[in-house]
């Protein structure tokens, strides 16, 4: 189980209080939790339908066992939901949309047996509890999920529970929107690694695939056949150790993780972390080693690729002032580091971030160190305004939903170059229909203030 708070590593906290940004970026601290309207936010936020964010945070509310928060890009902060501990406690994960604008998400605790729920979310707050862990016999369900789910091609949500399972070292369960829960494959202590998190990512061929902290990388089918990719080591390690919070599969078909050990060991007893490469075949890589400053130690959120086709991510501690760091990366392993949080203000980011649809970064930091209870920021790099499709696929003559900013007056959609016919919802979102004769490509949105791509391509389901 992962413990609410940990002692990580002594700061590198050096210089004055300061932080670094070029003239091209901005960093806009948006919002603050007092504990009241929740603390401690340790998850990636989601953008929704309305062009708002919503979130997690782990601790606070009127219970203290964790809220669900919406944010609107100008710093407007509601708490969308209080936690009490049947209906779950301490939500560590953030939110994954679902088709209809609906969130899923998991807290570690509470439920039936005080061992963790699934849950689904209105964006207005009505909250759903659709399974409670540790249910049947010995744990067999498993318990403690603290890592998102992901919403499969096939309507099922998938994920992992760190603990529980036919060896109590965790499992990869499915769970059908009505509650019903499979679980695909319990974990061993043995080669196989134990004790999962960081979620799943689905590939392109269907599989999925996630990290677990006995450092491997595993595949698992649908149906269950679970197979190890690769094997992380030791501390010492060049491949880095202690995988926490999953992989990003790429544009190159890739997938990009972190660690939040290993690597560097110069400046931190058990190193820095590192950032790896691994083949859908299982060939490992590391791309990348950390030291303190400027780069930043301990990344413990996944990665993100943005729409200049670079990796982006978060070091928990570090930087040029020890309150971490926010970082890209480019497939080919050069790092920059963007910014570095002062380590007496809002820092310590251990969430991942997520790219708005008007280009910008956001995420939060938890800042365990301090009265305050964690903060929401934005970060723009200069990245231009895109849309995305929800979901991703789906066959001639199928509604897409179709998200963005600044939609209103849209003249055209076009899918792979293909006009399709469109409603305009709302400035936030437009439906469309696949037209006959669309490949897999690109979404283009031609608005007042000129075209907008989607950041990833649509793929057309014969």
């Amino acid at each position: 189980m992962r413990r609410r708070f940990t002692n990580l590593c002594v700061l590198h906290a050096i210089g004055a209080a300061m932080v670094i940004a070029s003239p091209a970026q901005t960093f806009t601290t948006l919002a603050e939790f007092n504990l009241a309207n929740g603390a401690r936010p340790y998850g990636a936020l989601v953008q929704g339908l309305d062009g708002n964010l919503y979130g997690t945070t782990g601790l606070g509310g009127l219970n203290n066992n964790g809220t669900v928060f919406k944010i609107t890009p100008n710093g407007g902060l509601t708490t969308s939901y209080n936690f009490s501990g049947i209906d779950g406690d301490f939500p560590y994960a953030g939110l994954t949309m679902g088709p209809n604008g609906e969130f899923y998400g998991t807290t570690e605790l509470g439920g039936a047996a005080n061992r963790g729920t699934v849950f689904s979310i209105t964006p207005g707050g009505t909250l759903t509890s659709l399974y409670s862990f540790c249910i049947q016999p010995l744990c067999a369900d498993g318990g403690n999920p603290y890592d998102p789910v992901v919403r499969a091609a096939n309507g099922s949500l998938y994920g992992t529970a760190n603990s529980g399972g036919q060896y109590n070292a965790g499992t990869v369960f499915a769970l059908q929107p009505d509650g019903a829960l499979t679980t695909l494959t319990s974990f061993t202590n043995g080669g196989g690694g134990a004790f999962p998190q960081g979620g799943l990512v689905q590939g392109y061929g269907g599989d999925f695939y996630g990290t677990t902290s006995g450092n491997t990388v595993f595949k698992i089918s649908p149906g269950g056949l679970l197979t190890t990719l690769a094997a992380l080591g030791g501390s010492t390690y060049p491949y880095g150790a202690d995988p926490k919070d999953g992989l990003v599969l790429a544009s190159d078909g890739n997938f990009y993780g972190t660690t939040s050990a290993g690597g560097n060991v110069i400046y931190c007893s058990y190193g820095c972390g590192t950032i790896f490469k691994v083949t859908p075949q299982g060939a490992l890589t590391t791309l990348y080693s950390f030291s303190p400053s400027p780069d930043g130690e301990l990344p413990y959120a996944p990665l993100i690729q943005a729409t200049d086709g670079n990796l982006y991510g978060t070091a928990a501690n570090g930087g040029v002032n020890g309150g971490g760091t926010i970082f890209s990366i480019s497939l080919e392993g050069k790092l920059t580091a963007l910014y570095s949080f002062a380590s007496n203000g809002n820092s310590h980011p251990y969430g991942a971030l997520t790219q708005g649809t008007d280009g910008s970064f956001y995420g939060v930091t938890s800042d365990f160190e301090r009265p305050s209870a964690g903060s929401i920021f934005r970060l723009s790099v200069g990245l231009s305004p895109f849309v995305t499709t929800l979901p991703g696929f789906g066959q001639v003559g199928a509604t897409v939903k179709i998200l963005g900013t600044r939609l209103t007056g849209t003249t055209s959609v076009a899918f792979d170059g293909t006009a399709a016919a469109f409603t305009v919802v709302s400035r936030t979102l437009i439906t469309a229909t696949v037209p006959p004769g669309a490949g897999n490509g690109t979404v283009q949105v031609t608005t007042p203030d000129g075209t907008l791509l989607s950041n990833l391509p649509f793929r057309v389901i014969h």
